[in-house]
């Protein structure tokens, strides 16, 4: 499965971005589909996850101002991002996990300017 991740970009301190992560073939109902995020020297941080059937789990640090979403219909996952802080500036990628390998799709820059 293929995964690409879209609608980052700049955006000042306190507004809104909302990604999208594509699978390019269905996604079934055990896989979830996770969010994480990577600034620049720094390990890869989990940000959001969501379930087949809609539970979220959410980081501390994003919990409150981030949504997750999927439309199992298309295979697409959303990360509504709300009240950005200039230390989210990341880049986003989103995953899955099938038979226990993982699959990350491209990520997509987010940069929040203070």
């Amino acid at each position: 499965v293929q995964l690409q991740a879209f609608g980052g970009g700049l955006v000042q301190a306190g507004g809104s971005l909302r990604l999208s992560c594509a699978a390019s073939e269905t996604i079934s109902r055990g896989e979830d589909i996770y969010w994480y995020r990577q600034a620049p020297g720094k390990q890869r941080e989990y940000v959001a996850r969501i379930t087949w059937l809609g539970a979220t789990n959410y980081s501390d640090s994003v919990k409150g101002r981030f949504t997750v979403s999927r439309d199992n219909a298309k295979n697409t996952a959303y990360l509504q991002m709300n009240s950005l802080k200039p230390e989210d500036t990341s880049v986003y990628y989103c995953s899955i996990t099938r038979l226990g390998v993982p699959y990350w799709g491209q990520g997509t820059q987010v940069t929040v300017s203070s």
